[in-house]
């Protein structure tokens, strides 16, 4: 398992932008805009990370932006962790055997979301392509919040 990124949501792009990279010192790696989703992904990598982030083996921040105004409350700002598995099948049966409800099953066999013991949110992310779709991941619903 890799460490992937963090994820918080932001409510303007350019000031955030000029908080993190013109004050902190980071940098924007990528960037990818979703007409469908109606949002904004920016990652950005620390100044020490930004050689290995090209090399996609340093963690990022991902900024979010919802195009549709929205007004965060109770931690909802805070997105995600984020972790690269070898087999998001595997580690999904291996932290439900473990107890762990699987909030968002991994369906298409790429993504899957889970909870810690203090409810925040972890994506797990299939490294490389995605797996052939496979019960009873394929048709297991989703369970509370994710």
């Amino acid at each position: 398992m890799r460490y992937l990124h963090t994820m918080v949501r932001v409510s303007d792009i350019d000031q955030s932008l000029t908080f993190y990279c013109d004050v902190m010192g980071m940098r924007e790696m990528r960037r990818v805009d979703n007409e469908a989703g109606r949002f904004t992904l920016i990652f950005l990598a620390a100044p020490e990370d930004r050689r290995t982030a090209v090399e996609s083996k340093a963690p990022l921040l991902e900024l979010t932006h919802n195009w549709d105004p929205e007004t965060y409350s109770g931690g909802r700002n805070f997105g995600h962790l984020a972790f690269e598995v070898d087999d998001i099948y595997e580690t999904c049966a291996r932290i439900s055997k473990a107890g762990v409800t699987i909030n968002r099953p991994p369906r298409d066999g790429r993504m899957a979301f889970v909870r810690s013991p203090d409810n925040i949110s972890i994506e797990l992310l299939q490294k490389g392509e995605a797996l052939e779709p496979q019960e009873p991941w394929a048709s297991m619903k989703n369970t509370g919040e994710w």
